[in-house]
Order: C-alpha cells, then sequence, then structure tokens
C-alpha cells in the first residue's frame, strides 16, 4: 500500500504554482531555453509562457530573465527571486514528504492492516 499527493499552491480559488510550473523551471535552468523545456515536457511554447505568467502575476516577481539573440544565441535563465522561491517550494515539498511520510507509517504500518 502506498499514498501519493501533488503540492499545488492557489491564490483564493485558482492554481498558480505546482509540480509542472516547477519542472519547467527547473528545465530552463537545465537547457537556457523555454522553448526547449516546454518541448522536453511535450507542451506548447505559448502554455509553458501562460502557466509562467500566471505565476509571476501572482508572486509579483519574475520568473524568467531573457536573453537576446546574437553570436551565442537568445534564450532565458531563470531570476534570482525565482531561483529562491523553486528552492523554497522543494524544500517544502520534501518536508512535507518526510511528515506524510512518517504519519502514512503511524496509520497504516504492516501491524495495522493485518487486525
Amino acid at each position: 500500500m502506498r499514498y501519493g499527493y501533488t503540492l499545488r499552491m492557489f491564490e483564493d480559488e485558482s492554481k498558480f504554482f505546482g509540480p509542472g510550473a516547477a519542472a519547467l523551471l527547473e528545465l530552463v535552468e537545465e537547457h537556457g531555453s523555454l522553448r526547449a523545456a516546454a518541448g522536453q515536457m511535450g507542451m506548447a511554447y505559448s502554455k509553458a509562457w501562460r502557466i509562467l505568467r500566471n505565476a509571476e502575476s501572482v508572486l509579483g516577481f519574475p520568473l524568467l530573465e531573457s536573453r537576446t539573440g546574437g553570436r551565442g544565441g537568445g534564450g532565458a535563465v531563470v531570476s534570482a527571486p525565482a531561483h529562491r522561491f523553486l528552492e523554497r517550494y522543494r524544500t517544502f515539498e520534501r518536508r512535507l514528504r518526510e511528515q506524510a511520510d512518517a504519519l502514512f507509517a503511524e496509520l497504516f504500518s504492516q501491524e495495522e492492516r493485518e487486525t
């Protein structure tokens, strides 16, 4: 037996950040490009922009900084505030998982299932 959950953040009733947005930012960090990150996720570039713009409107800071083309090519980098936010999100996610694992073990241990 196992459990599962997904960490999503909301402003009022609207989701603005979750595992998809986090993965998108991590892939931008890896590839230096929103287009490449979206492509790796099988997501349209326009949808990736909508997801990030929605999060930016709630958070109040830009998630990406664009680099213009030229000899080295264009692309995007994750902004410093976005990087800090992403680190806090992943820490929150990890600590929730640790607590949830302990609670699950306490409430649904093998001994309990056998009684």
